[in-house]
């Protein structure tokens, strides 16, 4: 099964270090019963990307929680078995097991252009949360920028190391 692991350029720099997005459990989105419901397709392309953005969500969340790091989503696509899967919420899933960098299928990166607004949206999600339409509109203003697909053998270029 397919499921798309949020995470920051950090933490892909990371996760090629050690070969392991996480040890595990891993919180990540897939096409869950409860995603066909809610996005109301049978179109697997559709559901699929509305799992991708849920994780561009999520990374938006791990980025407020590193101010430092450089201001771009990042969801690593993984095809893990099912069997291991709990699901959570909408389209949110934990792999319980470890999630090995060998089985990403590819890497969805934000591009460069879109630092601004990604940063602008990881500013208002706390106003956001709390029910403030000006920052939802702000927080909705990433999801303007499509992330970009990449290779596995990409990232050590999208995080700045050499084979």
């Amino acid at each position: 099964m397919r499921v798309y692991v949020p995470l920051t350029l950090s933490g892909l720099a990371e996760a090629y270090k050690t070969g392991e997005l996480a040890a595990g459990p891993v919180v990540a989105y897939a096409v869950t019963p409860a995603l066909r419901e809610w996005y109301l397709s049978d179109d697997i392309e559709e559901l699929e990307y509305a799992a991708l953005n849920r994780a561009a969500l999520a990374s938006l969340r791990l980025l407020a929680g590193e101010p430092g790091a450089v201001r771009r989503r990042v969801v690593v696509a993984v095809d893990v078995p099912d069997r291991g899967l709990d699901p959570v919420a909408l389209g949110e899933v934990r792999v319980s097991g470890p999630v090995a960098l060998s089985k990403a299928a590819a890497v969805h990166v934000d591009a460069d252009d879109a630092g601004e607004d990604v940063s602008a949206a990881v500013d208002a999600l706390g106003a956001a949360d709390h029910g403030d339409d000006d920052a939802q509109f702000i927080v909705d203003g990433a999801e303007d920028h499509e992330l970009l697909w990449f290779a596995t053998q990409e990232i050590p270029n999208l995080v700045g190391l050499e084979d």
